[in-house]
């Protein structure tokens, strides 16, 4: 290389570093007779140069990044202002210009540049914008401007870092001490040893020459060079040449924007190699980190304490780092920077999961051993590229999500339920129980509230099912929602509680919390496992119990798998209508029949019949919830608990989905479908007085299943509305067919006047 180019920053506005790049320029060209380029790369303070140089360039640096030939000494001078040997081009002075200057483009002026000038000054601001960035990687030199107070040392210190951590050397990086004041209580000792190195220079406080220079649009140094803030400058400079510093540092490794592969080296191969040296490298980092920090103070919840021990943290990894040797691993800035974040994701967060977690269109995450990361995105399941460093990192994380909720894992009891800070359901289980290491299953909480509008647009249900929904929660029915693992039951739910009144007292009870009503009156109730004693444990059915001396005018669990089923029906059965619950099931059918069987699990010796007749009389409706084969989640069935005939307990479908085919990027294509019933309890809330449209029960065509606008309800004539009424089902029929004791048959609307086959 030609020549050098010393870069200027500051940690802070108004430390000067300005006016000690400008009259650093002209040292060199005054003093060591060399010609000097002097750059303003200060975005935010665009024209400062100008006054501070008396000079205005030509051209400036967008023009300069715009030029689309040759950078040699002929074409450069259309550009360049000069006085005293130093050539000038300055930043344009709007603020909107200046922002828009091409970064690559300037880069390739950097690297011309030492060509064309021994020395180039550049006045790199006092934030670490992509253009200061671009112009420290050409510069051999890089002066960071402080001054002896807090606050901007303060600042110094966290740009410093940042400068270590973008993998710029530390001998590279060299601090001058601006306005020093003999007597001052923060010494240049003082702030070396801030700051971790010795300074390199300092420069007399000397208010008047700088005022007047400003004053006057010119360079200090030529105003008056025995002014102690000219000689300091002149000084250092004196000191870069005498100890040959830029041709020391020129051989020193730099930051680069993308790394070289090796072309004699499968790039596969090479990925996977780099990718295991990764590791390696991060391994090693995490346990010296631990054996130098005490990390259980990540579990701090002061705000404050978070922040420090972050920052504590980074530069501890950093200066590990610098330990190591990372040819090869760590080529670029983002190589660095990423595993500077990994690190401390690891050590004080949640790991490779913080970014999933972070991702809005990430619905889930589930973690197989250290080594495989899935997610659910829009429905599919895929594997993250990003994993964890060992099984111990996992285990980490796990305690770190169960200890500000009072719960543990280990050995005696390895697995555990969990919630994040946002709400989001967390399952882990861990060796022996989990062969292939530790395991996590998140259930993200979604950001905003969903409300039955974003159902509509996704597809799930249409305005009329909503509509239905709605008065059947408002008219106090007794609502089931049915559905598999995943197919979005606590959405339903969440969005039926929407529904209720403001000014009823609701009263929720969940292993882990989830539920997220609108209401402000709302009372959550939330499971405890056993102590290390073994006991205390506080579950589902021990809350149902609680809340009936609670005064409820609502009771939502949020999901019934065990006893706490009997105790939910009897509540319902009792007074406290408009209570919701969820159940594990595929179809409405089913759902009755895993009611009998979690029934059963309270140990009560009650009879099938009995059982049966105690769902019928206490469930009014099943809406069965369902994931299909596409991923979407579609409201399959809508339907109404009519009582029981014989041994069989009565099912009419309201609504359901009817799937037609599949398009060629597997799409399900179908639609809902009214039957055309109209459920008992409408026409009891019509004697009260409530007018209930009877076209969102007619059996008409609708718009395909996830048409933001479903087509408007057609209200139903008088037959219809006869039709519908006189309308029931034989035993066995409904959505989910029959049982074993009877034939599935397809719910088709009667014609009026026909007399139903069971007894109502």
């Amino acid at each position: 290389m030609a020549g050098h180019i010393i870069t200027i920053i500051g940690g802070k506005g108004g430390v000067g570093k300005s006016q000690f790049a400008t009259n650093l320029a002209f040292a060199y060209a005054t003093e060591g007779k060399l010609k000097a380029l002097l750059l303003d790369f200060d975005q935010k303070a665009s024209g400062d140069q100008d006054f501070l140089t008396g000079m205005k360039s030509k051209k400036n640096l967008r023009e300069l990044a715009e030029f689309k030939g040759a950078i040699d000494p002929n074409s450069i001078q259309q550009f360049v202002s000069m006085n005293q040997n130093v050539f000038y081009i300055g930043m344009p002075n709007d603020p909107i210009s200046a922002n828009g200057i091409e970064v690559d483009a300037l880069g390739k002026f950097l690297k011309a540049a030492p060509n064309l000038y021994p020395i180039t000054i550049i006045d790199g601001g006092n934030e670490l914008t992509p253009l200061t960035i671009k112009a420290l990687e050409f510069s051999t030199l890089i002066f960071l401007v402080v001054t002896p107070d807090i606050l901007a040392l303060n600042q110094t210190k966290k740009m410093y870092s940042d400068l270590v951590t973008m993998m710029f050397p530390k001998d590279m990086i060299q601090f001058v001490v601006n306005q020093a004041q003999q007597g001052h209580p923060v010494t240049n000792d003082v702030i070396g040893k801030t700051l971790g190195k010795p300074i390199f220079a300092a420069i007399p406080k000397d208010d008047q020459t700088c005022v007047m220079a400003l004053n006057q649009k010119k360079p200090a140094l030529l105003l008056n060079k025995g002014a102690p803030f000219v000689k300091g400058v002149i000084d250092t400079f004196r000191r870069i040449n005498e100890k040959n510093i830029l041709k020391a540092l020129e051989k020193l490794n730099k930051p680069s924007d993308a790394g070289a592969q090796k072309k004699d080296q499968d790039p596969e191969t090479q990925k996977k190699g780099i990718r295991n040296q990764w590791l390696d490298l991060k391994s090693r980092i995490h346990k010296a980190l631990v054996e130098e920090m005490d990390m259980k103070k990540a579990n701090d919840d002061d705000p404050k304490a978070q922040v420090i021990l972050k920052e504590q943290t980074k530069k501890t990894v950093v200066e590990l780092l610098g330990k190591e040797d990372t040819k090869g691993i760590l080529n670029t800035r983002e190589d660095m920077n990423q595993i500077v974040k990994e690190i401390l994701d690891e050590a004080l967060g949640l790991g490779p999961l913080e970014d999933m977690l972070s991702d809005k269109t990430i619905s889930e995450i589930m973690v197989v051993g250290p080594h495989k990361i899935y997610y659910e995105q829009s429905g599919k399941l895929k594997l993250s590229e990003v994993v964890f460093t060992n099984d111990r990192q996992v285990l980490n994380v796990i305690e770190r999500i169960v200890a500000p909720i009072g719960r543990r894992i280990d050995e005696k009891t390895p697995y555990v339920d969990a919630r994040l800070r946002d709400g989001s359901r967390v399952h882990a289980i861990i060796p022996p129980s989990a062969i292939d290491g530790c395991t996590i299953t998140i259930r993200k909480f979604p950001e905003k509230r969903l409300t039955y509008k974003d159902l509509v647009k996704f597809g799930s249900m249409t305005e009329s099912m909503a509509d239905f929904l709605r008065i059947a929660v408002e008219a106090h029915r007794n609502i089931i929602v049915s559905g598999g693992t995943g197919s979005g039951k606590t959405t339903l739910i969440n969005v039926l509680g929407g529904f209720i009144q403001s000014n009823e007292r609701i009263i929720t009870c969940e292993d882990s919390a989830e539920l997220n009503f609108p209401q402000e009156h709302v009372v959550r109730l939330e499971t405890r496992p056993p102590s290390l004693e073994g006991d205390g444990a506080i579950d589902i059915r021990c809350l149902v119990k609680q809340t009936l001396r609670m005064r409820p005018d609502r009771i939502v669990v949020g999901e019934c798998r065990g006893g706490e089923t009997l105790d939910m029906l009897q509540a319902m059965g009792t007074g406290h209508d408009g209570s919701m619950t969820t159940v594990h099931s595929n179809n409405p059918r089913e759902c009755i029949g895993r009611l009998e069987t979690l029934v059963q699990y309270a140990g009560t010796a009650l009879s099938p019949r009995a059982i049966k007749e105690m769902i019928a009389n206490a469930v009014h409706m099943i809406v069965q919830q369902s994931r299909i084969d596409d991923g979407s989640r579609k409201v399959m069935y809508i339907t109404e608990i009519g009582g029981m005939q014989g041994e069989t307990v009565i099912l009419q479908d309201i609504f359901l989905f009817v799937q037609k085919e599949i398009d060629k990027n597997g799409k399900v294509i179908g639609e809902f479908q009214a039957t055309g019933f109209i459920p008992k309890f409408i026409e009891i809330l019509e004697r009260k007085g409530y007018n209930i449209p009877r076209g969102i029960f007619s059996n008409r065509p609708v718009a395909p299943a996830g048409t933001p606008e479903p087509a408007k309800a057609v209200p139903a004539t008088p037959a219809q509305g006869q039709a519908g009424a006189a309308k029931s089902v034989a035993p066995g029929t409904g959505s989910a067919g029959a049982n074993a004791a009877a034939k599935p048959q397809t719910a088709t609307p009667q014609p009026a006047g026909v007399k139903p086959p069971v007894k109502k």
